[in-house]
């Protein structure tokens, strides 16, 4: 499965109005800790892959996840093809990671506002250390890259954002280069 996505910096207060307007369905506000991960045999901030595992909290519930997303896969968004499944406890794939020669690179901590709107997950995000991003996602399959793109720059469109302000970097790259 790729996940296509495309994010900028934005005002939430506009764009949340704005989803208002189009009659975006609410998904709900959820609390994520991305716990990112350096390989012993190869350097992933070269090779352009992520390994973490994800804590999301919301008012009733939590699940922790661990995701390996692979290099970018087209320069016009953040297209990776990923993998991830849920696990029984976080702390337990720690530990099975230290153990393999895994090594803790760093945590990114955000609220996710999330909405549903033409198929595609909007999501306001704002990252501690950062500030305030809009993510317009969706998954498809290798053939349906391209078009998901091109209806998540219309999506970015209809909420009053520029693709071409779009962002490409993680939220840990960013993080990573601020230090």
């Amino acid at each position: 499965m790729y996940e296509v996505e495309v994010k900028v910096r934005a005002d939430h207060e506009t764009v949340r109005e704005r989803l208002r307007e189009l009659d975006a369905r609410s998904l709900g506000t959820v609390t994520q800790e991305d716990f990112y991960y350096d390989a012993p045999h190869r350097d992933f901030a070269e090779t352009d892959e992520a390994l973490r595992i994800r804590r999301e909290a919301d008012d009733d519930d939590a699940v922790e996840v661990v995701t390996y997303k692979g290099p970018l896969v087209e320069q016009e968004s953040k297209t990776r093809k990923e993998h991830e499944t849920v696990v029984g406890n976080g702390e337990t794939v720690d530990q099975l990671l230290s153990a393999l020669g895994f090594e803790s690179a760093a945590t990114v901590h955000k609220e996710r506002e999330r909405y549903e709107l033409d198929s595609y997950v909007v999501s306001l995000d704002t990252v501690t250390g950062l500030g305030e991003f809009v993510e317009v996602e969706t998954e498809t399959n290798e053939s349906g890259v391209e078009p998901a793109r091109v209806g998540a720059y219309e999506v970015l469109h209809e909420l009053g954002l520029d693709p071409d302000d779009q962002i490409r970097t993680s939220y840990l790259g960013l993080l990573l280069e601020d230090e």
